[in-house]
This record gives C-alpha cells, structure tokens and sequence, in this order.
C-alpha cells in the first residue's frame, strides 16, 4: 500500500439533493508504520468560501446558499446538459442543470456502469479544495519546528508518545536544520493515557517549539515531563486537533500534509518511506 495519496473524491448517489460533509477519503485500515487511534471524533466541514461567477441559476444559487463552495461550471461534452462542479465541506459534488430550471446533485453513469465526469469535476476543484484544506491546517493549533521563513511547510499529526512521529522528526532533520523546510506539528493525544498530559506540556511551555525538541531529544528516555493538569483551553486544542485528524482522514499518527510541485494537496499515512521523503520534504 502506497504512503502517498492525493486528494480523493468521491460523488454523492444519483438524484440525491443531500450534501455530505464527510472527510477526505482515508485507507481502510491503519498501515504498519504509523500508530493506531482508538475511536477518532467525528469530522468537522471545512470552512467555505463560495467563488461564483454571476448571473448564475437559481438552482446554483440555491446550492451556495446551502453551503456548498467554489461552484464552477464545467462541460459535459452533452448538448444541452450544463453542469456546475462545487464542493461540500471536503466532499466534491456535480450538479447537472435540467431544461425546467430543476438540477440533480450526484454522479452521471455512462452506459458501461462508470462514473463518467469524476476527472472533469476533480480538475475543477482540485485547486480550491485544496486551499481550502490547507487553510484549515494553517489555522489549527500547531507547534513550529523550523525556521519562520523555511520555503517549504509540511504539517504532521503528531502524539508525543509515537515512535513513528519520533522517525519522521529524526528524518526530516536535515531538510529542517537547513532552513530547507519548517513542519509544524498539530499535537494529537490518541496512544497513551499520558499523551495527554505531554501534549499538555509542550503546549503549555513558555517556548513551545522547544519543549517539543525536547519531547524528540529525550525521546528514548520517556520524553517531556508530563504536567499534572491539563487546562481546558489546552483540552479544548487537542479535542479540536484530533477531530481534524479525523476529518483529513488518518487512522494513526504519524499523518503528513504536504502540497505537491502543482500546489495540490496529498497525504502520506505513517511515517514516510525513505524514498517518499524528497517527495514530502523537496530536494535535499
């Protein structure tokens, strides 16, 4: 099983006006080198940001009204049969525009039992589903570990207590003590019952950044000192880190977010193979 994984998408049943808001497809099961999360929390929909160009009809209309973002028109290759391309949540969707003013939201079967419109909706919402994304990411709460103006950022969905997070950060040294990348690392407490409590302390500490090389440094030897008592701001943080976690679809930390060389965002689940690092990380 591959590490690497971009964005998926994947279209509501046929006729179905409903929107779905779940996250991005994830893997079946959790991949060996990354470590298991009991029960995530349920995803939350990403923020929207509706880009429409106007006059627009109604039904469109009505869709941006219900939420649903970065509606763009796209050719169906069928005289007579528009269609819009727009997002719901993380959830890509088409709507195709019947000739009374009515639209079915869902996805077109070709004669063969296939989907026929799945690369023309991708390529219109790869873009804006992926700033979107990323602008979720940058507003989650996160701990730098690098320089502040490292050309490359690369978040990572990290537990204090996982050895595979540990390897990712060993690995991805070089890239950062160069200036070359900055990750930032969205604190999860999923392993152990202390994970808590460590992520506690590292987001707690006067210089988080740090108190979270330090985690890494003593990591053979237990790692940060775990505090006694967890604010609720800081429960609050690690709550709403591990619901994204969810929402971005990972099993196990460590989960790597990464923009490739066209600026869409992929996936790695687990720590990395050495070969994919250049891939996450860029050249060395």
């Amino acid at each position: 099983m591959s590490v690497r994984k971009t964005l998926a998408f994947t279209f509501g049943s046929l006729a179905a006006l409903s929107i779905s808001t779940s996250g991005v497809a994830a893997d079946a099961a959790s991949p060996v080198n990354a470590a298991p999360i009991a029960s995530p929390a349920p995803p939350a929909p990403l923020a929207s940001s509706t880009a429409q160009s106007t006059p627009t009809p109604p039904i469109v209309q009505a869709l941006a009204r219900e939420g649903v973002s970065a509606l763009q028109p796209f050719d169906t290759g069928v005289k007579d049969l528009p269609a819009y391309a727009g997002l719901a949540g993380q959830q890509p969707i088409a709507v195709y525009l019947l000739p009374d003013g009515n639209g079915i939201v869902g996805t077109r079967i070709g004669a063969d039992g296939k989907p026929l419109d799945v690369e023309r909706v991708t390529k219109r919402i790869e873009k804006p589903l992926s700033d979107a994304m990323w602008s979720k990411l940058a507003a989650s709460s996160w701990i730098q570990d690098g320089k502040k103006d490292a050309p490359r950022v690369v978040y990572t969905f990290s537990d204090p207590n996982c050895p595979y997070c540990h390897r990712f950060w060993e690995a991805a040294r070089p890239w950062v003590d160069a200036g070359k990348v900055q990750l930032r690392h969205v604190l999860v407490a999923v392993i152990k019952a202390d994970s808590v409590t460590k992520a506690a302390a590292i987001f707690g500490a006067q210089n988080p950044s740090a108190a979270l090389a330090q985690n890494e440094q003593k990591f053979g030897q237990g790692g940060i000192k775990p505090v006694r008592n967890v604010t609720k701001a800081i429960a609050e943080k690690l709550q709403t880190n591990q619901q994204l976690m969810a929402e971005f679809g990972f099993r196990g930390t460590p989960g790597v977010v990464y923009r490739n060389d066209k600026g869409v965002v992929e996936r790695a689940n687990g720590m990395p193979p050495a070969d994919a690092l250049t891939t996450i990380l860029g050249a060395r």
